[in-house]
């Protein structure tokens, strides 16, 4: 390799680690969410619900890295978890494009496979893509809890979605490389909780057991029974579903870290839900 090649290859990675770098500087202030995720995800598994997880191009490939994550294993050995990659499906992928449209490839399988209580996960840079957004509407008809990694907000997805880690940068390449830290992250918090859910769970049973015997039934707390992010409860017919506008996808300049977007909320421009995370 000459020394220009060495040069140009030099300043190329310079560059690409000179933005990684500096989005960096404030993802450290996502912990907290991707730390609720994982004990919410943790809980809703282990209760037989699912999570269903989407994206496109390179979006899908991290994507399906979380779903491998959750039915094989992180590090330690344990139960596998529902997690499904609805993008690695070809061949509904394929006619569901053919018979309904590329926008309703994702819809279509969350109205087949989603329950109220579950959760669908949405990766995208853009935040813009018409089958992501799709998905999103389906899934909150169904009654699915919506979450997603996008790029800088305000974009279309996180207003869609109940909450979403937004990574303001500019490159769309460091995005997906912090969104694969993030399926690794959440995935940590998911096995940290799993001992605490399975408890749970089993003091649940034991709880509806001990009441049967007695003979006072009592009703198992049913999994859209778990509270959500602001402190409600789910309605059993699945998350509160506000009139949201869309935001624009053309927002205010970007801001290299990482944000959380609350309902549709980019706490930066707005007061109710606190400070940039």
């Amino acid at each position: 390799m000459t020394t220009s090649n060495r040069a140009a290859r030099a300043g190329l990675l310079g560059a690409h680690l000179d933005l990684l770098t500096e989005a960096l500087l404030s993802y450290r202030t996502a912990e907290p969410l991707l730390a609720r995720w994982g004990t919410d995800l943790a809980g809703i598994l282990v209760g037989g619900g699912r999570l269903l997880v989407a994206g496109n191009g390179g979006s899908a490939a991290e994507a399906q890295h979380l779903t491998a994550e959750l039915v094989g294993r992180l590090r330690d050995d344990r139960q596998p978890l529902s997690a499904i990659a609805l993008h690695a499906e070809t061949s509904a992928l394929t006619a569901i494009g053919n018979d309904y449209g590329y926008d309703e490839v994702f819809a279509r399988q969350v109205r087949a496979h989603g329950r109220p209580g579950d959760v669908l996960l949405l990766m995208s840079t853009s935040g813009a893509s018409g089958n992501l957004l799709a998905a999103v509407a389906a899934a909150r008809e169904a009654g699915l809890r919506c979450w997603a990694f996008t790029g800088p907000a305000p974009n279309p997805l996180a207003g869609a979605c109940h909450e979403a880690l937004a990574v303001a940068c500019p490159d769309s390449q460091v995005v997906q490389e912090l969104h694969l830290v993030s399926t690794h992250v959440l995935c940590e918090y998911v096995d940290r909780a799993l001992p605490t859910a399975l408890a749970a769970l089993a003091g649940q049973a034991a709880a509806v057991a001990a009441g049967r015997v007695g003979g006072a039934a009592q009703a198992p707390v049913d999994a859209p029974g778990r509270p959500v992010a602001d402190g409600s409860v789910v309605p059993a017919d699945g998350p509160p579903v506000a009139d949201r506008s869309v935001v624009p996808a053309d927002g205010p300049p970007v801001r290299t870290g990482v944000e959380v977007v609350v309902d549709g909320v980019d706490p930066t421009t707005d007061g109710r839900r606190g400070g940039a995370a």
